[in-house]
């Protein structure tokens, strides 16, 4: 249908030391699993930098948020008993996380406290939030994937205004995963991952909430695969972590391919986002061995709540 996506170089920009690794430690994830327990040493996702060109990231498999400095240095910004999936930071510094277990919650990197913001819904409980984003106005867009899927399509797209109210956008997606506000912030492009598809959803400020949802990508591949994370660049070409086929995407505005970046570690291609001097440099993460992945792209991402 489209010509081929052309072929970037990806290089690993840094991996996790033997000193942080927990393999061999027991996990929640290798609890059903205990032959992964000497394979599994984190679980490394939701990639986010800070003014100061720190990237923050998770380990979902041992609740720990780590750091990872310009130079290539990993360190442990907080522990703690949760499943910490996705980052997103604020203006004012703080670490919003997308907890599996605990909801949404706040981390003062400097302070080390740790606050709960969402620990459900008003009116139903949270199945597992994954992922995060801001848009300008502080309000906080989080998916509700759980173990959701085809099987079971009652994952939730939520919006968390900046005022405290909670609204449900969408609430029948099969395993809603990475999002991102598109420059207008008239939309959001939502990784369903089940369905191996990025979803556009219109909002609208009525009290419908949301218009047209229709397929902006269909992914293809597996098995367990599809698109996890994803980000925008500053011209809202879309960048698409695709899990399970060790592989970033480039696709253009309008939903043609136009780069693939390859993972030099493994197939577990989780996250990205964008950084470096410039801001054109994608960093993303291979869950599988701790490793942080990087390549050069045309344009710049997004500007980010964050950075406002």
């Amino acid at each position: 249908m489209y010509a081929p996506a052309q072929e970037l170089e990806a290089k690993v920009f840094a991996q996790l030391p033997p000193a942080l690794s927990k393999q061999g430690t027991r996990s929640w994830m290798t609890d059903d699993r205990p032959d992964l327990r000497d394979r599994i040493g984190s679980f490394l996702e939701g990639p986010a930098f800070d003014r100061a060109g720190t990237l923050y990231l998770t380990d979902l498999a041992f609740g720990r948020i780590l750091k990872l400095s310009p130079a290539g240095e990993f360190a442990v910004v907080h522990e703690y008993d949760g499943r910490p999936n996705g980052i997103a930071i604020h203006k004012d510094g703080g670490l919003f996380i997308a907890d599996r277990a605990k909801g949404i919650l706040r981390l003062d990197p400097g302070s080390g406290k740790l606050d709960s913001i969402l620990p459900e819904l008003p009116n139903a409980k949270l199945h597992g939030p994954n992922d995060l984003t801001f848009a300008s106005t502080g309000d906080l867009y989080f998916t509700d994937q759980g173990e959701t899927g085809l099987q079971n399509p009652t994952g939730r797209l939520v919006r968390l205004r900046a005022g405290g109210q909670v609204e449900v956008l969408l609430d029948r997606v099969p395993s809603p995963n990475g999002l991102a506000l598109n420059k207008a912030e008239r939309a959001v492009l939502l990784a369903v991952t089940r369905a191996n598809a990025i979803w556009h959803v219109i909002l609208r400020e009525d009290a419908q909430l949301v218009g047209r949802t229709g397929i902006f990508v269909q992914l293809s591949g597996g098995p367990g695969g599809g698109p996890d994370g994803i980000a925008l660049d500053a011209e809202d070409n879309l960048a698409i972590a695709h899990v399970q086929m060790g592989t970033a995407w480039l696709f253009s505005a309008l939903g043609e391919p136009l780069y693939r970046m390859r993972s030099p570690a493994g197939r577990l291609v989780t996250n990205m986002a964008f950084g470096g001097a410039d801001g054109r440099t994608l960093f993303i993460t291979e869950s599988a061995t701790g490793t942080v992945f990087t390549a050069r792209l045309p344009a710049p991402g997004a500007t980010l709540f964050s950075h406002l």
